[in-house]
């Protein structure tokens, strides 16, 4: 529904796209950054091609787009629902970062992709270093250059992901250390540039965009066949996340609602990620203080967890399991006692390794006031997920903005208050215990009935929202259809998104050798962020 100048709407809701106030490029400006000031925060900002007016409505990979419809999703947690607003801009429009600064990586998303430049943007770079997906139409008389890029690049030239201008500290006895895309462990690809004085970092630059696959773009024209294969690969270790986003959005388009038992069986399915991946990354922090005990059990134990998803679906990642509609895979009761048998054994063991963290001062000297984030600065870059709850700010999609069995059955949301790697692992092993004991009081519930809905066509001409709190954090997911209830434009906001630029301020005033630290108490995805 339409009001207080915004379409309004909940979780994991469909709404026609005349619902969505489409005002004047000021008066946008003006009411997103109103909403931002008085506690909201961006989930997603993106740009869609509109059709010239004489035009018979070019697909989306031909553009003949003259202008581009900027819609923005604010999420609004304290009122527990999300508030849509659009606009139409040309090549330039008046940018939102100077007086919004978690809008500064969604607008040089927007530049690059659409060729549309925020002006005064002040860190105006690519993120991805692909070209501009709009073009004019050659066919169109006065229209024989292909369009240029908010860079003024032309659509021939060659883009190398990393090839840029950094930012550089100029003096006596500074330095500039750069690191990757190529690392020394078998893990993803990202350049890393420190400005230094000694040991002491000054500042550092995060450059992505090596995993760049367009699978933003593969989703148009779908849903299909693929559709769900591209859901669960955007992150590999965010199989369940991701897929659940995509199914709530395709529910809601299709006006259906998956049974109870399925609802219960996704959460599992998500706890149980989020337990894996933080049980993992509990033991890759004690590694990178050298604190061998923790982190060899954790490592074994992260397999434990991934081996009760593997017992739901047959895959250890979860993939497959989460359809629209559906649940593939129910669990007998064998299966259900079996699976409780198996994380009680698994959380035994992990409070054990993790305790030994919590009990040596070496750990804890590493731990402690290192790599900080304040809670104004983690609200005003607008962090996600346990990062931001370890600065003190309340933000759980769980607890905030819920959707399928999380409506019925709360979840306890764990926060603290320092924001440094200390409080990032507190967090995560706070969530360890809430999950687990979450996921028994699941299957101690488990109701009985069908895992699977009737699906439905989709809504033509819509657009639907759906958030998942994966376990790095918010998922965020925006579907639009065209006229055939097709995918017309389809958005993914992983929480990595949203975080890297935490993890580049948590290393100013550090040591540079307290960035494996940092690194890997964020623990964020490349691949997840290049989409």
């Amino acid at each position: 529904m339409t009001g207080e100048n915004f379409a309004v709407l909940q979780n994991a809701q469909a709404i026609p796209l005349s619902a969505i106030p489409v005002v004047a490029e000021q008066e946008f400006r003006n009411r997103v950054l109103s909403e931002v000031e008085n506690g909201a925060r961006l989930s997603a900002f993106f740009g869609s091609p509109q059709p010239c007016e004489d035009s018979a409505g070019p697909s989306q990979g031909s553009s003949a787009a003259k202008r581009v419809r900027l819609y923005c999703v604010l999420a609004r947690d304290s009122a527990r629902g999300l508030a849509v607003l659009a606009t139409d801009v040309g090549d330039t429009y008046e940018a939102l970062t100077p007086d919004c600064a978690q809008a500064h990586w969604f607008e040089r998303e927007i530049a690059e992709q659409w060729g549309v430049r925020p002006e005064g943007h002040p860190w105006l770079k690519p993120i991805r270093f692909h070209a501009s997906y709009r073009r004019r139409n050659p066919e169109r008389a006065g229209d024989s250059a292909l369009h240029h890029d908010a860079w003024g690049r032309s659509a021939d030239a060659e883009i190398l992901p990393g090839v840029t201008d950094y930012y550089r500290i100029e003096g006596e006895e500074v330095h500039e250390v750069a690191v990757g895309p190529v690392h020394a462990g078998v893990i993803e690809p990202g350049h890393f540039r420190f400005q230094c004085h000694g040991e002491n970092v000054y500042h550092l630059e995060i450059s992505l965009g090596y995993q760049h696959r367009g699978v933003e773009r593969a989703l148009i024209g779908g849903p299909d066949r693929r559709t769900v294969h591209f859901m669960e690969t955007l992150a590999g270790d965010t199989t369940i996340g991701h897929a659940v986003a995509y199914a709530q959005n395709v529910e809601s388009l299709a006006g259906i609602s998956v049974p109870l038992r399925a609802a219960v069986l996704r959460v599992v399915a998500l706890e149980m990620e989020r337990l894996a991946n933080h049980v993992g990354d509990m033991g890759a922090l004690a590694n990178d203080v050298g604190y061998l005990p923790t982190a060899s059990y954790c490592g074994r134990l992260r397999g434990d967890m991934l081996n009760i998803t593997a017992l739901i679906c047959g895959n250890r990642f979860g993939r497959g399991l989460v359809r629209p509609g559906s649940v593939e895979f129910d669990l007998r009761p064998t299966h259900v006692a079996e699976l409780r048998q198996r994380l009680q054994a698994a959380y035994r063991d992990t409070k054990n390794a993790v305790e030994l963290l919590w009990n040596t001062p070496s750990v804890l000297a590493r731990f402690e006031e290192t790599g900080v984030v304040t809670a104004d600065l983690a609200e005003e870059l607008g962090l996600v997920g346990p990062a931001a709850r370890a600065s003190g700010l309340q933000r759980d999609v769980r607890a905030d903005l819920p959707a399928g069995f999380y409506r019925e059955v709360k979840m306890p949301t764990a926060r603290m208050q320092t924001g440094d790697v200390y409080a990032r692992a507190m967090v995560r092993w706070q969530e360890i215990e809430n999950s687990v004991g979450y996921v028994l009081d699941c299957l101690e519930v488990l109701p009985a009935g069908t895992v699977r809905a009737e699906m439905r066509e989709l809504r033509p001409e819509s657009l639907a929202v759906s958030l998942v709190e994966g376990w790095r954090g918010e998922i965020c997911h925006v579907a639009l259809t065209d006229a055939r209830g097709r995918f017309a434009q389809y958005k993914v906001v992983d929480p990595s998104f949203h975080n890297w630029i935490g993890l580049a301020m948590s290393l100013r005033g550090q040591q540079i050798s307290d960035f494996p630290l940092c690194n890997k108490s964020f623990n964020l995805s490349y691949c997840g962020h290049d989409l």
